[in-house]
C-alpha cells in the first residue's frame, strides 16, 4: 500500500489539477494558484468555498463552473453570512443556467442553518455536515478533508470506479465502497492522495476507453484487463416531450409566469403556446432535463390587449434582473435572433 500511495502522489504531483481555486485555498497549496485566482479568494472562509465548488460540481462540468459561476457567486456572497441574508430570488438568479436549482435552495438554507447553530461557519464535525440540507456521505467528507483538511475518505461517481476496478467489485454497495476507501486511504497525505483520485477517475480511469497504461496503479490493479466489467453505466430512460412556449409583448413588455411547480419553482417561464391567434412560429431547439427530452417550439406574439391574470409584465431590460429557468432563457435567446426583435 505504501508503494501504491508513492505512485498516486508521484502522478498527482505531475499531472494533477493542482491549480483548480478549489485546491488552492490553504497555504501550503496557494503556490500552485494564479494572481489572479488567489486575489479573488482573499478572505473567503476556506471550507465554505469548497462547499460550494462541490455542490456546483454535482452534475455540472469543471469547465463551465469555472468560466461562468464559481467566482461569481463567491464576489456575490463571500460568506455563509452574506448568503443566509440574500433573498431565494438573488440565489436563484446567481446560479440561472447551472440548474438543478434544489442545489441552490439547499445552500440557502444550510447558509440559514449555519448563522444559527455554527456562528456563521460550517460544522467541523463530519456527522454535523451530513445533517444539514444538500449534503450528503460524499459532500460532507469532501468538505471535511479538502476544507477542514481532515484525513477523510469518500466516495463519488470517479472514485467509484476507481476502487471497483482495483478491486474487481462488481455492483459493490455503499458500505462495502467505503470501507474500500478507508483501506485504500493515504492517512498522512489524504488531501492529495483524494485528490489525486478524483483526477485518475475523471482523466485517466474513464468509463469507457479508459487509459490504463498511463495510470499510476495499473500494476496494483485487478481489474485492468477487464476493465469495463467493473463499471455498469445506468442508461437513463428519457421521456420525449413537445413543448410549445409562447413570447407574448404586450405594451413593449413581456408576459411572464412565475413557477409553482417542484421543476422551476419560482423561476420565471413564458407562457404555454395555444394556438394563439397570430403567433408566429420562431424556431425550435432540444433540451434535457432530468428523465425528459425536451423538443420545445416557440412562438412569438404581439398584442397589446392579451390577457393571462396569471402573467407579470416585464420591460426587455428588466428581463437580466429576474430568474429565468433554463428552458425560458433558450426560448428567449431564439426570440433574440429572430426577426421580431425591437
Amino acid at each position: 500500500m505504501q508503494k501504491i500511495h508513492e505512485s498516486i502522489l508521484k502522478w498527482y504531483n505531475e499531472n494533477g489539477r493542482k491549480n483548480l481555486p478549489w485546491r488552492i485555498l490553504h497555504k501550503e497549496y496557494r503556490k500552485y494558484g494564479s494572481e489572479d485566482d488567489l486575489k479573488k479568494l482573499k478572505n473567503i472562509d476556506n471550507a465554505y468555498a469548497v462547499y460550494i465548488s462541490e455542490i456546483m460540481l454535482q452534475q455540472t462540468q469543471v469547465n463551465s463552473v469555472l468560466q461562468n459561476y464559481y467566482f461569481q457567486f463567491l464576489a456575490k456572497f463571500p460568506s455563509l453570512k452574506a448568503l443566509s441574508m440574500a433573498s431565494e430570488d438573488e440565489v436563484l438568479k446567481a446560479w440561472q443556467g447551472l440548474g438543478y436549482y434544489t442545489r441552490a435552495r439547499n445552500i440557502h438554507k444550510c447558509a440559514k442553518i449555519c448563522v444559527q447553530e455554527f456562528n456563521a461557519k460550517l460544522p467541523f464535525d463530519i456527522k454535523e455536515l451530513q445533517k444539514l440540507p444538500g449534503i450528503g456521505e460524499y459532500t460532507a467528507g469532501a468538505i471535511a478533508c479538502f476544507g477542514f483538511l481532515q484525513a477523510k475518505a469518500f466516495v463519488d461517481a470517479n472514485i467509484k470506479r476507481v476502487l471497483s476496478r482495483f478491486y474487481s467489485l462488481q455492483n459493490p454497495n455503499s458500505k462495502l465502497l467505503t470501507q474500500k476507501a478507508k483501506e485504500f486511504l493515504n492517512y498522512d497525505n489524504a488531501f492529495d492522495h483524494n485528490q489525486a483520485l478524483l483526477d485518475i477517475g475523471a482523466l485517466i480511469c474513464l468509463p469507457k476507453n479508459a487509459k490504463c497504461k498511463l495510470c499510476p496503479i495499473e500494476s496494483f490493479c485487478s481489474g485492468k484487463n477487464e476493465y469495463e466489467k467493473f463499471h455498469v453505466s445506468k442508461k437513463t430512460q428519457y421521456e420525449n416531450i413537445i413543448l410549445n412556449i409562447l413570447i407574448v409583448q404586450k405594451n413593449e413588455q413581456f408576459l411572464l409566469i412565475k413557477s409553482k411547480e417542484k421543476l422551476y419553482f419560482n423561476m420565471y417561464n413564458f407562457l404555454e403556446y395555444n394556438k394563439e391567434k397570430n403567433a408566429k412560429f420562431i424556431g425550435e431547439f432540444k433540451h434535457s432535463y432530468t428523465k425528459y427530452k425536451i423538443n420545445a417550439k416557440v412562438y412569438f406574439l404581439k398584442d397589446d390587449d392579451f390577457e393571462d391574470l396569471k402573467a407579470k409584465a416585464f420591460a426587455y431590460k428588466e428581463l437580466e434582473y429576474i430568474t429565468l429557468s433554463k428552458l425560458a432563457l433558450k426560448a428567449f435567446e431564439l426570440f433574440k435572433k429572430s426577426d421580431y426583435v425591437f
